[in-house]
């Protein structure tokens, strides 16, 4: 029996999840992280142990008493010299990785699971705001903080469960889905994959886990090399192509939300709306729809979850908007993401000139996709790049931002420092301004609107 949960890395979105499913059902939950965070904040208030050096020395003494009912859980992003993981590791703790922890969990509930290199966060939290909202509830283990909900857990006691499959580090393949969908297979995380087709293979292999008689709705246009298990269906969704699920007659509306007729196998729901902005919303949308359908949620009840949804924080997410100027934060770090949020925010400003401060996500991606990033950013009438963050990583000679920029063809363009950044808004005025990136750009999103409300725009 599990009484002590001890986190290497309790500050992640995916860990945070963990950690208060676990200090929900009344176990003691302490942990580390190398930073602190509103989210470790929040963590501490709710009653959990945290401390911010890496040292075995403050490894709570409950931990050190009870190593026989202790279950420790690591962050794959954890360094390799960690001294806390090595002492717990060389005195013969229980140690699992994250996603093994959610493997244990959704092994005792009717598992819907969301993969995709972007897009499982919106689509698994609209999902799981789909199945709350129609009575029937879910457990859910969700990659951002649901806007519904105020929270990145969602707790009940039926069987339903909805995960957000992360492919980093093959983290997925802990999963064995009855329901699951895969939004995108881009190539990312080329250093743990080396290869876009090793990162297919992945793909097809968590899809091979999909139990017998269970159900796999793939973004039409992808292929992977599929192997499913004994009668598992296999369907199709895609934003306006005919298939088993899509949307057609979609228009945008006042704030950019869009209006739709959403088609599920064959079941016409008309002039269904969603409550955020943005028609890359809309197409995650239709995954969600597709896979709340397939477990048994009426269409009336998923059209009525569609208006309510708030959204996720950091996902196109509307931080200050008035005539002269919209602000929008995106968690966008992949060239994929960038060039499908910036084209949904063209599309609702179409003649407003769009400026975009982007803070590089690891030095490999940045590496790696260096000729994306540039066409993506070049998609922006103005260009901001920060430094590279560098996350697990250490420098690459030559991977920096001004590499980057040198690759854009657009002249209006800038590196600057986090510090800078404030002035640079108050100075240029902004009509459209976004913040994209996963590292630490999150922390300019008040600065920058409180400075856009003392200038008034």
């Amino acid at each position: 029996m599990i009484k002590n949960v001890y986190f290497l890395g309790i500050g992640g979105i995916g860990m945070s999840a963990l950690a208060r499913y676990y200090h929900h059902a009344g176990a003691f939950v302490a942990g580390y992280d190398l930073t602190q965070t509103h989210l470790t904040d929040l963590l501490q208030k709710e009653g959990m142990d945290i401390h911010f050096e890496d040292d075995p020395e403050r490894i709570p003494k409950q931990v050190i008493r009870d190593k026989a009912h202790t279950l420790v859980i690591y962050t794959p992003a954890l360094p390799p010299n960690h001294k806390e993981y090595s002492w717990l590791g060389t005195n013969g703790y229980d140690i699992i990785k994250r996603s093994a922890a959610l493997g244990r969990i959704a092994e005792k509930h009717t598992t819907l699971a969301v993969a995709g290199t972007h897009g499982k966060t919106t689509t698994s939290t609209l999902l799981a705001h789909i199945l709350q909202h129609a009575g029937t509830g879910c457990t859910a283990f969700l990659g951002g903080i649901s806007r519904n909900y105020n929270s990145n857990l969602l707790l009940s006691k039926g069987r339903f469960l909805v995960a957000e499959a992360d492919e980093y580090d093959r983290s997925f393949l802990q999963l064995h889905p009855q329901f699951a969908v895969i939004t995108s297979a881009e190539a990312d995380h080329l250093d743990i994959y080396g290869t876009h087709q090793a990162v297919k293979e992945a793909f097809a292999e968590f899809a091979s886990q999909v139990v017998p008689g269970g159900s796999l709705v793939i973004k039409k246009g992808i292929t992977l090399p599929l192997h499913l298990q004994r009668d598992v269906t296999l369907y199709t969704y895609d934003y306006k192509q005919e298939c088993d699920f899509y949307t057609c007659n979609a228009r945008p509306g006042p704030g950019g939300k869009y209006t739709f007729d959403l088609v599920l196998k064959g079941n016409v729901l008309q002039d269904c709306h969603l409550g955020i902005p943005g028609r890359i919303h809309v197409e995650n949308a239709v995954a969600a729809a597709a896979l709340a359908f397939l477990a048994g949620i009426k269409p009336t009840a998923i059209r009525e979850a569609l208006a309510t949804f708030c959204g996720v924080t950091r996902r196109m997410d509307v931080r200050y908007h008035t005539e002269g100027c919209c602000y929008i934060d995106d968690y966008a770090h992949h060239p994929a993401e960038i060039r499908a949020t910036v084209l949904s925010v063209r599309e609702w400003f179409p003649n407003k000139k769009i400026t975009g401060i982007f803070q590089p996500h690891l030095y490999s991606r940045t590496r790696d996709f260096a000729r994306e990033f540039a066409k993506s950013l070049d998609l922006l009438d103005r260009v901001v790049l920060l430094p590279v963050y560098p996350a697990r990583e250490t420098p690459i000679p030559g991977v920096d931002s001004e590499m980057l920029a040198a690759m854009l063809t657009t002249k209006d363009c800038y590196v600057l420092e986090p510090a800078e950044v404030v002035h640079f808004v108050r100075e240029t005025r902004p009509q459209v301004l976004l913040t994209l990136g996963a590292g630490n750009i999150d922390r300019l999103v008040d600065p920058i609107t409180t400075c856009l409300k003392e200038i008034g725009l």
